[in-house]
């Protein structure tokens, strides 16, 4: 079987910096998360800081990102994303010395999450928006995201396996340095890109107007308004599930921080995989079927984990979860970078990051509160029976998620236009 086109993202010059620095970017991130929660947990031992940090982390993304989004449609986005990204270096760097000098406290924490979910508020819409601005050829979109997946998913198993050991053999400050550090290379690659630039309307629509025509095109259009409806579903129920490891890794299964640094990994392989799956696939045709089964995998997942009490089990466990995660995440951020026009990428793409990030805190508080109310096992086979239903939701919308997507797939080419058939089969 041929698979030379699985890497063709890879031969524009743009994307191929930024996968480079970016790679080594996300490591740092994903160490960071680990050790964040488990700082958290370190001084509190409290379920409910767990959820509280995450929500506080989180929920300026949910405020902020629709006004980012017109930001993004108006600004130069690799200006925006240079700025986030020094912005974020600061702050893992800001973690760093107070945690290795023994001065950090949860209000300084709590502090730190809020900066940091203000920056990503502009960084994730403008990153998405951005992507169609370094492959070039939208041909070669699906495989740009496909492969950018790949990536944080490597990330993903290598960031949270390191973090366990730095943890348990040194201090939590020693994951944000290298974090902070790790923003230089993803700062240089975005300063190296030679980008065309795109020349931008001057708008005399006021912000307020730009945000109302964002909603109206998010709300009418029916594909995007119910990909994004199954991702705030996704992100309020099932996803919180992280802020939980530290409980599963201490009590349940009555490790440390490695044990929850291998669970996470065990999420980063699952996910990793599904991603790969992705790339090698030559076009979006059958996407909008994935979506829902992603669904339906990711709760079973969630939903068995909570059962397990044996180390080797649950690790097989995140597996699943996280293929089916990001087998989910993925195939609704091709079909909507897809179907979205350029005037509106920005605008769309904050509402993106608003259902995909923005509802995560409010899922992370909940998630909290049920696991001091009835326990973590009992709080995610909860959320994974929430996901399968959302999953069974979304599945009885295809027929009007197919018909209007049909005239969009006909103009770009995807399917002709004289042969409803084979369009009706290209949505699926």
């Amino acid at each position: 079987m041929d698979f030379s086109h699985a890497w063709r993202a890879l031969r524009h010059r743009n994307f191929r910096l930024f996968f480079s620095g970016q790679s080594i970017s996300l490591i740092g991130t994903w160490m960071t998360r680990i050790a964040t929660a488990w700082l958290v947990y370190r001084l509190t031992h409290s379920a409910v800081l767990l959820g509280t940090v995450g929500f506080v982390g989180q929920i300026p993304t949910f405020l902020l990102a629709p006004f980012a989004g017109v930001w993004a449609d108006r600004l130069n986005r690799r200006t925006v994303l240079v700025w986030t990204q020094g912005l974020a270096m600061v702050q893992s760097l800001m973690l760093a010395v107070l945690t290795l000098t023994h001065r950090i406290t949860i209000p300084e924490i709590l502090a730190l999450a809020v900066f940091q979910g203000m920056i990503n508020a502009f960084d994730m819409p403008a990153r998405q928006a951005f992507m169609v601005q370094m492959v070039e050829s939208r041909n070669d979109l699906q495989n740009a995201i496909a492969i950018n997946s790949s990536m944080v998913n490597l990330a993903r198993l290598i960031g949270p396996s390191l973090a366990g050991i730095i943890i348990a053999a040194s201090s939590e400050g020693y994951c944000f340095l290298i974090d902070g550090l790790s923003y230089i290379a993803v700062i240089v690659s975005l300063l190296l890109m030679r980008i065309h630039a795109v020349e931008k309307k001057s708008e005399r629509a006021s912000m307020v107007e730009q945000l109302r025509e964002g909603w109206s095109y998010v709300s009418e259009f029916v594909p995007v308004r119910s990909i994004l409806t199954l991702f705030a579903i996704l992100s309020l129920m099932g996803w919180p599930f992280v802020v939980l490891m530290p409980i599963f890794a201490a009590k349940v299964l009555h490790g440390g921080p490695n044990t929850m640094g291998f669970l996470m990994g065990a999420v980063g392989v699952g996910a990793l995989v599904s991603a790969l799956v992705l790339v090698v696939r030559k076009s979006v045709r059958g996407l909008t079927s994935i979506i829902p089964i992603a669904a339906v995998i990711f709760g079973c997942g969630l939903i068995a984990f909570g059962f397990s009490r044996t180390m080797w089990l649950s690790m097989i466990l995140m597996l699943f979860t996280g293929y089916g995660m990001m087998q989910g995440l993925t195939a609704s951020n091709t079909v909507i970078q897809t179907l979205v026009d350029e005037k509106m990428r920005g605008r769309v793409m904050s509402y993106y990051t608003a259902a995909f990030v923005g509802m995560a805190p409010f899922g992370s508080l909940l998630a909290g509160f049920l696991a001091h109310w009835m326990g973590a096992p009992y709080t995610v086979i909860f959320s994974g029976s929430v996901c399968i239903l959302g999953g069974l939701w979304f599945w009885s919308q295809l027929p009007a998620i197919r018909r209007d997507m049909r005239p969009v797939y006909e103009r770009l080419g995807i399917v002709a236009p004289r042969e409803p058939a084979v369009a009706e089969e290209a949505a699926r």
